[in-house]
């Protein structure tokens, strides 16, 4: 019973070099991706945020196309999100109702020649006091 035990205990080793080599190269990957890619999507949800932020303000439905885009630029830049342009951003109106659509892409250089595009796309209608 006590050679079955020692045998069985020496045949474990654990992981080898090339199983510990494959997992470091795809976290690291992985956390790559994460590094690059993560800043685009929390200025995405801070642009979101100062759209949203919008509903209820005073005199929204009053205001000029670009007259929105400068209090959308505004906000932004209170938020520190850079590199986002107002060209991105579509104003309209139908009466009291403002509809914003904001369509842009984000492009990072994740290593050499590769690059990566994400792609937001935003519809919001709302109305002001």
């Amino acid at each position: 019973m006590k050679n079955n035990l020692l045998f069985a205990m020496g045949r474990q080793r654990g992981a080898s070099a090339l199983t510990m080599m494959i997992m470091v190269l795809f976290f690291g990957g992985l956390l790559t991706l994460m590094l690059k890619l993560g800043p685009a999507y929390l200025d995405d949800i801070t642009i979101q945020e100062a759209l949203e932020g919008l509903e209820g303000t005073e005199g929204l439905s009053q205001m000029g196309p670009a007259q929105v885009r400068t209090l959308i630029n505004k906000r932004l830049s209170v938020n520190n999100v850079r590199g986002f342009e107002a060209k991105n951003i579509s104003v309209e109106k139908d009466g009291e109702l403002v509809v914003i659509n904001v369509d842009y892409e984000v492009r990072n250089n994740l290593f050499s020649n590769v690059d990566a595009v994400i792609h937001f796309q935003h519809t919001y209608e709302m109305k002001g006091k």
